[in-house]
């Protein structure tokens, strides 16, 4: 009998009141591990209830105490990274030392936090006005929650609830049902660390639990991460019931070679940045675009040659390079995007549909397996050109010059990640400037901004005005309070009428 996943309510494991359940898939064998239970509104009702039943306490806490809470679990993080990582592998797919990599990069989150102190100090002016001084306060919002995607069921929420709770927030997660396990982890080693009950919840479930969210009075403010579509649909519906909301949609990432690069590091940057994770990463680049016929010529035949060697194996093997699709509804996708790719004339030098699971290792016969892709010529009016696909499919575009590159790049819907291979400093200067783009890399393939940066695209790639983590996300999980003070003299000079000025 596969276990049962529940939710994470009050501090302990909470079975859901719907009897509602989805099966949990290895992909790399395609074997049920497990089935997670969807909350009803009920559920939802509850870790609410209980978030705001903690919010007074843990919000009044100090900060240098809320703190403490967070090096306590962040020591934990680092004990336990590869039981992280080994779950991560387990319901994801991707590879071992991916996942290490990713809870690595959500444990940054977390010593990012830990600087709540330093973080949440306020601005104070001295005689702003005879005798009135004047200062501002970053106050916690109450309970905010989190709704987070299969494809980093580590690091997402990590980008979230360290900076909600050391602000002074409580927090409800929403994970993928997909890949459920690593949020009950975290919750133990949350309680484990010190945190009081209630001030993490968890609730596990489908777009029921994502609308109850959504529509809760008592939710202030709402954090996304997963397509387009469901980003406009979480921010609108979110802004419609007066919530603060942060929303980080869809990607169509672009690499572009100029004629003077070192083709061995494109090569190497497109395979890792193209394939790693099996594409399923919002900052994959699935666009190499080849300034010149005579760039693409020099590097197609060493991407050919390395898309065809890629080791893909059972994630669990320590020998690979990428695993299988999440799941057997994402591979019929993205098998279909590769049909349409042929069908619309881009020419497909590697098909990654012939790679069968028996090539991946003992027991994968049945899992959800696909090879690396590789399209060239394709245009700008393709489906895999304008749509994100979210797999192993890397399409290439030839432009004249280095003007056409930067203008179908700013062209496009999407403006999460880019880069730019080359060795001329003015090229690399003048790209990071003109191009429409939220992260940018100069010789960098995935520009995934360190903790205190920020993570976010511009135009359908973010909904909200401020990016995930760093001192956005401080911005994002606190307002602000201007607070104005004066001290009366002994003798009352009076009522003043008139607007308190520094005259």
């Amino acid at each position: 009998m596969t276990p049962s996943i529940a939710h994470w309510i009050s501090g302990a494991p909470a079975d859901a009141t719907s009897g509602q359940q989805l099966p949990v898939y290895n992909p790399a064998t395609g074997a049920v591990t497990g089935q997670v239970q969807l909350a009803s509104h009920a559920d939802v009702d509850a870790a609410v209830a209980s978030a705001k039943a903690a919010f007074p306490a843990w919000s009044n806490l100090p900060p240098l105490r809320r703190s403490r809470i967070l090096f306590k679990f962040l020591e934990l993080l680092n004990t336990h990274r590869d039981e992280l990582a080994r779950l991560i592998t387990a319901e994801h797919g991707k590879v071992f030392t991916d996942a290490q990599g990713e809870v690595t990069r959500g444990i940054e989150i977390v010593e990012f936090a830990c600087g709540a102190p330093q973080l949440l100090k306020s601005d104070f002016t001295d005689q702003v006005s005879t005798n009135i001084d004047n200062w501002t306060l970053r106050q916690a919002l109450g309970v905010v929650a989190g709704i987070t995607p299969f494809n980093f069921p580590v690091m997402v929420p990590m980008w979230m609830f360290p900076m909600a709770l050391a602000t002074g927030n409580t927090f409800v997660l929403k994970p993928s049902p997909i890949d459920p396990s690593a949020s009950l982890f975290m919750a133990r080693l949350l309680k484990q660390a010190g945190l009081p009950d209630g001030v993490f919840n968890v609730v596990q479930g489908d777009k029921d639990a994502v609308n109850a969210l959504l529509e809760h009075p008592d939710v202030q403010a709402v954090s996304f991460v997963g397509s387009t579509p469901i980003a406009n649909h979480i921010y609108e519906t979110g802004a419609r019931h007066g919530k603060r909301v942060q929303a980080l949609g869809g990607a169509k990432n672009h690499l572009v070679v100029m004629p003077d690069a070192d083709m061995d590091q494109v090569v190497d940057a497109l395979i890792g940045a193209a394939y790693g994770s099996a594409g399923e990463r919002c900052m994959a680049i699935s666009v190499a675009v080849f300034v010149g016929d005579e760039t693409a010529d020099k590097v197609l035949p060493k991407l050919i040659e390395r898309t065809r060697a890629l080791k893909v194996l059972d994630g669990n093997n320590l020998d690979a390079e990428m695993g299988p699709i999440v799941t057997q509804a994402a591979h019929d996708r993205i098998t279909g995007y590769i049909a349409q790719g042929v069908k619309e004339g881009a020419q497909l030098l590697i098909d990654g549909r012939g790679f069968k699971g028996e090539m991946a290792g003992e027991g994968c016969a049945e899992g959800f397996w696909l090879g690396g892709t590789l399209f060239d010529h394709v245009t700008t009016d393709m489906r895999i050109y304008k749509e994100e696909i979210f797999g192993p499919v890397l399409a290439c575009v030839r432009v004249k010059d280095f003007a056409e590159a930067v203008q179908i790049i700013n062209d496009h819907e999407f403006g999460n990640g880019v880069s730019c291979y080359t060795r001329d400093g003015h090229v690399a200067r003048e790209f990071g400037r003109r191009i429409q783009v939220g992260m940018v890399g100069i010789n960098v393939p995935i520009p995934v901004p360190m903790a205190w940066h920020g993570f976010g695209g511009w135009k359908k790639s973010l909904f909200g005005d401020m990016h995930a983590y760093g001192e956005e996300g401080v911005r994002f999980y606190t307002r602000q309070k201007s607070i104005m003070q004066r001290w009366p003299q002994a003798t009352a000079k009076g009522a003043e009428f008139a607007m308190p000025t520094s005259q």
